[in-house]
């Protein structure tokens, strides 16, 4: 592998809703002992609950790192329903103007947050929670259906021609479930705007791009990656299989943290903390009647050593086949901050969730090489982050 892999693996010498995952493989799994190589800062564990706004709990969680990681603060909580309310407009304008060809539900991407943030700011999580309808988490499910209702009606107006209302309208709805975006605010003291607050956190949206890896368009081109949640149309930088690892593996040795769209639904992404992609043998068929009703003697003795399941040995092509079939697909968004080994050896990133404390590592999963190999739809790092000889072949 590149060079910045070889340094990692010199270290290691010397881990849209909590129903996207499967449930659990019944029987005994072997115990996987982690050893972190690399770890960067991020922010406290959030939960998103009911409602399907991972891409922004995750790309927050993300600035928040990059917040940090630039200026020191501490302690910095971002609010989410600020952005989810200033995305929903934005998209109700588009999806009305669309005729209502445009996908128009939870989900959204990494680039809808940084448009936000660009064109209107942030706000702090305290000044904005977003729980206007009397739960302590967020419960979406009413509103985004309340919202989707709202547009359709606005699209299919008898009338055939819009007043100047019905926008005023949509904000409406969405300052009841998620309240009032507000015009100033007090942090420290200090009296900001949401514009202001945005560039005294020294956020810069610029400063940071997608990247993918498919073989439908050239390599060191850009393309707006044809799923339904990138609505705003945003393009990704279109690097080889091997690249993208290394600007990922890059990235988290020099101290950067990355913003990870994946699919979730493999059986390899467990409940309990794990990503892994683990090669599915076919059983032999059972030959006496025993077998037959009761299946095979399962027992087997003690092992010396811990065995784990062989993972599959990714490809670039096998990458594309999972995508044009839509085996892949982006179901959730997450942040990689670090990088630990098992007991054998083999590498795995460090994942931050937003499914509240769940599973064994308390929020956190452990997501191996193979996986995210397969599995990532793209990421959003700082243009820092990526090596210098892929930006010179990107242009960036």
């Amino acid at each position: 592998m590149k060079k910045t892999v070889l340094t990692i693996l010199a270290m290691a010498a010397c881990t849209c809703m909590a129903t996207a995952a499967g449930p659990e493989k019944k029987g005994s799994a072997p115990e996987y002992e982690f050893t972190v190589i690399k770890e960067n800062p991020i922010s406290s564990i959030k939960d998103q609950h009911r409602s399907g706004t991972c891409w922004c709990f995750s790309a927050l969680s993300f600035l928040e790192s990059e917040i940090m990681r630039q200026k020191g603060y501490d302690n910095i909580d971002l609010s989410e329903m600020y952005v989810v309310g200033k995305s929903y407009h934005d998209r109700a304008i588009k999806y009305v103007r669309l005729d209502g060809h445009l996908n128009f539900a939870a989900g959204s991407s990494f680039g809808d947050v940084l448009h936000v943030i660009r064109d209107y700011g942030i706000v702090p999580q305290e000044v904005m929670p977003g729980l206007n309808y009397g739960t302590e988490k967020p419960e979406h499910f009413e509103m985004d259906a309340a919202l989707k209702g709202y547009v359709d009606a606005i699209v299919d107006n008898p009338n055939k021609t819009l007043t100047t209302a019905w926008l005023n309208g949509l904000d409406g709805i969405l300052e009841a479930y998620l309240g009032k975006a507000p015009e100033e605010f007090t942090v420290n003291g200090v009296t900001y705007t949401a514009e202001s607050y945005r560039d005294w956190l020294g956020i810069n949206p610029d400063d940071y791009v997608s990247i993918t890896s498919f073989t439908h368009h050239p390599f060191y081109s850009s393309f707006p990656i044809e799923v339904c949640d990138n609505w705003r149309w945003d393009y990704s930088y279109n690097v080889p299989l091997d690249e993208m690892m290394e600007i990922m593996y890059s990235a988290i040795e020099n101290g950067f943290t990355i913003a990870w769209a994946s699919d979730v639904s493999e059986k390899g992404f467990t409940r309990n903390g794990l990503g892994t992609m683990p090669v599915e043998k076919e059983e032999a068929a059972g030959d006496s009647d025993q077998e037959k009703w009761i299946g095979k003697d399962t027992e087997k003795p003690e092992a010396a050593t811990v065995e784990f399941p062989e993972e599959m040995t990714i490809t670039q092509e096998l990458r594309q086949d999972g995508y044009d079939r839509k085996t892949t697909t982006d179901d959730h968004g997450m942040q990689i901050y670090g990088m630990a080994k098992d007991q054998n050896g083999t590498l795995f990133f460090m994942v931050k969730n937003s499914w509240g404390d769940a599973g064994k590592y308390k929020g956190i999963w452990y997501v191996s090489d193979s996986f995210v190999r397969y599995k990532t739809m793209n990421i959003v790092v700082h243009k820092d982050a990526v090596p210098k000889s892929i930006r010179k072949k990107l242009g960036i």
